[in-house]
């Protein structure tokens, strides 16, 4: 059993926005040389958050609405007396900032139209993508 960590860096534009960081982590996953195993994607960040889904542009567009509606930014969040991103805080905390993919034959094993999309919440900022590779 070994263990590859990588890691590389997202700059976003906008306060919330889905940046696909597919090809990025699927070279993570085959430059580590593991064939079989697990893929542990995480975000060290408390206001962003990952997802897999489709990267299609409507479903960006309403994962933003989604996020904007329900946490909705401004609002009288008692977090937002620290500062103004209580949203993103609550978000990241409830979509989560880790996913766990498996490994087969060196490739990611994921659906046809399963992206990992990396869904900033507080930006635009600097966001670090950890990658570690598990297995054989």
């Amino acid at each position: 059993m070994k263990a590859v960590f990588a890691e590389f860096t997202v700059e976003t534009r906008q306060r919330i926005e889905v940046v696909d960081i597919t090809e990025m982590v699927e070279r993570a996953v085959r430059e580590s040389g593991v064939r079989d195993g697990v893929a542990v994607i995480h975000l060290p960040h408390a206001t962003a958050a990952l997802v897999l889904n489709e990267y299609e542009a409507g479903l960006v567009e309403d994962m933003v609405r989604l996020v904007t509606e329900i946490f909705r930014p401004g609002a009288d969040w008692k977090h937002n007396l620290v500062d103004s991103n209580a949203h993103a805080h609550l978000a990241s905390a409830l979509i989560g900032s880790t996913r766990l993919i498996p490994v087969r034959g060196g490739r990611l094993l994921r659906g046809t139209w399963q992206n990992i999309l990396l869904l900033e919440l507080d930006g635009p900022r600097t966001r670090r993508v950890v990658v570690e590779v598990l297995g054989v």
